[in-house]
């Protein structure tokens, strides 16, 4: 137990680099608290003791805003980072070295008694606000996007964004980094492509027109606004390569 602890408290250090001493770590962090219970009720909930194991999980949403089911499955150097709202079902497995950060959700999707909750591998990262649902695999190595609504299973070292989330990007060297500003914005890179197809059938179109002698007089709000959204794509995608 004691053992367990110590490794506990040494992953907050390795995966926050705003923890600066012991003291301020055992005392101001409440994903390191929501652990120390969950591994209580946890023992108590393996031993047979579920309602004394819910009553103690319930003590620690009350105290740090966060929901681990004492039946849920927890690897080794797991790691909540500022952990409100994050909620871990009953029959959700956690592999070693996954970080989740402030309202993540692994929630179930069936009133029936059977694994009903995600499987998430080694070395996962869950951004802030993430809800991932139902009996599925997250894939070792795999990054979940902040936001993102995930209900299919997720192929190792993956990058999943958007609602419902999507697997974008190419298979990455595994490691626990979330570079939020990073992350690929397919939905910004469909509306870029549909606006660039606009720009060259209309140019096809002024071709026709010169060869027919016909004139034809663009809206000139809308040519103001089509500007500024292109300028708009240009600066995202520059900010990127940046």
């Amino acid at each position: 137990m004691f053992r367990q602890i110590k490794e506990d408290i040494k992953t907050v250090f390795e995966k926050d680099p705003a923890a600066r001493n012991l003291f301020e770590v055992i005392s101001s962090y409440p994903g390191l608290h929501a652990l120390f219970f969950y591994r209580i009720s946890h023992f108590l909930w393996k031993r047979g003791d579920k309602t004394l194991a819910r009553i103690v999980s319930n003590i620690c949403r009350n105290l740090t805003g966060i929901e681990i089911h004492p039946g849920a499955s927890i690897g080794k150097r797991f790691f909540i980072d500022h952990g409100m709202g994050v909620v871990i079902g009953e029959t959700a497995e956690i592999g070693d070295d996954v970080l989740l950060y402030q309202g993540v959700v692994l929630g179930g999707t069936s009133l029936e008694k059977k694994k009903r909750h995600p499987t998430l591998g080694d070395n996962v990262v869950v951004g802030a606000g993430a809800i991932v649902l139902g009996d599925i695999e997250i894939g070792d190595g795999a990054k979940i996007g902040a936001g993102s609504v995930v209900i299919k299973p997720v192929p190792s070292c993956a990058t999943v964004v958007g609602v419902p989330g999507r697997v974008v990007g190419e298979k990455r060297e595994e490691k626990v980094d979330l570079d939020h500003n990073k992350l690929p914005d397919p939905v910004s890179d469909a509306l870029k492509f549909i606006m660039e197809e606009q720009s060259r059938l209309e140019e096809r179109i002024r071709v026709v027109e010169n060869m027919e002698n016909l004139k034809c007089k663009m809206d000139k709000y809308f040519e103001v606004k089509k500007k500024e959204i292109l300028k708009a794509f240009s600066s995202n995608s520059n900010m990127e390569k940046k």
